[in-house]
């Protein structure tokens, strides 16, 4: 058991004491789609253009019709994510940068795009010295100062390089510098106890490296949040899973309500307590309550990351995936078959919308689990066949652990291990087995086994995250 479990101002503040304040019973109702919860503010970006735009016919510089394209996509990036806040100026001195800089505020991370030959080089010693996570962003023939991005990342300060001519690479750049600031402002409730890498057991260092608060809730005082649970939206919840699968194998009509009460009640709690995130440690043993897998389900789809077996790495994961990507992941357990260079990967929860909130949600089965006897309500999902997918783990709080598939097979009905499942073509399946988890430093055989897949192959944008955050990559297989 992690050595916070049982620490009091873990149990006795933040949710453990909110809920004992909750009323016995709510009228909450759960609407037909949940709403997503966000990081408590918007993420301040900063933005320098460096130097001033040369003439059209140019020698080595960006002009004044390129960066005007470059400030309307920036707008328009801003305007459909949402969720940050541009902090826009121009420099040609140091002094002018740290200018800019303090009106973004301390550590904010930086998107520098280059207007002319040697501009950025002149005037980046205040984004370096101040620890800037920073995205280099340049035209092609704007100047040689691509050449000094990766030579800075390489002396150690954060910081990686878009040499590109597609403006719609500022929104990927938008997207991965968001990264940091919405961790700094994240909540993660746990029901202990927590698994995984040591570093990630801890909230101490979780809060230290990545700004993130973890928040223990004792089970007991969620029970109150089940029992409370209003009536009309447990049915609302039973009848929604029922009428959309596409057939219904075990669960009875009492499995998939249990699970339906626990499914509103966990809604409930993430509303309350405004979380971007939850890992439940004890999920194995909630059957005679009801499972909680359609709620993390219904969690994930609406963007709040939810980790089965108390599985912080695997959490921090779809965190990471969520902010970057708009897009949830499906944790689970994997296994190889080498004669047919796969390796499936399955588990008894998984998101239906695997493209974001907004996206289709695939088609399902309702089923018991497969570890307890065909008991309970859990989701089959039949994913995509001939999807690309990323398949990764952020483990000790420093490595990210990354490979790539595609998806060549999905049971109609599963028959062994868990429901959900997915049997992926990979580049080496021998190599993968035999190297895999060996960055990680551990026995536990769930830390181990659990990797969360991703649709769209999205390696190169973790390589820059890890850049930007100061992480080393480890490609399996």
């Amino acid at each position: 058991m992690c050595d916070y479990c049982t620490r009091r101002e873990f149990l006795q503040t933040g949710v453990a004491a909110g809920l004992l304040l909750t009323s016995a019973t709510y009228t909450h109702a759960w609407a037909a789609e949940p709403k997503p919860v966000q990081p408590r503010g918007k993420s301040r970006i900063c933005v320098i253009f460096t130097g001033p735009p040369g003439p059209a016919e140019r020698g080595w510089n960006a002009d004044a019709q390129q960066l005007e394209a470059m400030k309307t996509r920036l707008a328009k990036a801003e305007r459909d994510l949402g969720n940050v806040e541009l902090i826009i100026g121009n420099s040609n001195s140091n002094e002018e940068t740290a200018a800019v800089l303090k009106k973004a505020g301390p550590k904010a991370p930086v998107l520098a795009i280059n207007l002319n030959i040697f501009s950025l080089t002149r005037v980046v010693t205040p984004i370096l010295e101040g620890g800037h996570p920073m995205v280099v962003f340049s035209l092609p023939a704007s100047g040689h100062d691509w050449m000094y991005a990766h030579r800075w990342q390489r002396q150690g300060h954060r910081v990686t390089l878009f040499p590109t001519s597609d403006y719609n690479e500022l929104e990927r750049a938008i997207r991965l510098l968001r990264v940091i600031p919405m961790l700094q402002q994240s909540r993660i409730l746990l029901f202990p106890p927590a698994r995984g890498t040591a570093p990630a057991q801890s909230p101490e260092e979780i809060k230290k490296r990545l700004g993130a608060e973890v928040v223990a809730v004792k089970e007991s005082d969620f029970d109150a949040l089940i029992s409370g649970a209003n009536d009309q939206a447990v049915r609302a919840e039973a009848d929604r899973w029922t009428k959309r699968a596409k057939a219904i194998i075990e669960p009875s009509a009492e499995d998939i309500t249990k699970a339906a009460r626990i499914t509103v009640a966990l809604q409930r709690l993430v509303e309350e307590q405004q979380a971007q995130g939850l890992a439940i440690g004890t999920c194995m043993g909630w059957l005679p309550k009801g499972f909680p897998c359609l709620g993390f389900a219904r969690l994930r789809d609406a963007g709040v990351p939810a980790a089965c077996e108390g599985d912080m790495d695997s959490l921090l994961t779809m965190l990471l995936f969520q902010y970057a990507f708009d897009q949830a992941g499906f944790q689970g357990n994997a296994t190889f078959d080498t004669s047919r260079n796969v390796l499936w990967t399955a588990h008894c929860t998984a998101p239906l919308k695997m493209e974001g909130i907004n996206s289709q949600e695939a088609p399902y089965l309702l089923r018991g689990h497969s570890e307890v006897g065909g008991s309970g309500c859990v989701p089959e999902v039949q994913y995509r066949l001939g999807q690309v997918i990323t398949r990764g783990k952020f483990v000790n709080l420093d490595t990210i652990l990354v490979s790539t598939g595609k998806i060549i097979e999905v049971p109609r009905q599963s028959i062994r291990a868990c429901r959900t499942q997915i049997v992926t073509e990979v580049r080496d399946a021998a190599k993968m087995a035999v190297n895999w988890s060996s960055a990680i430093d551990t026995e536990d055989a769930m830390t181990l086994l659990h990797r969360v897949v991703f649709y769209g192959d999205h390696l190169d944008s973790t390589q820059h995250l890890a850049r930007l955050m100061g992480l080393r990559v480890v490609e399996e297989g």
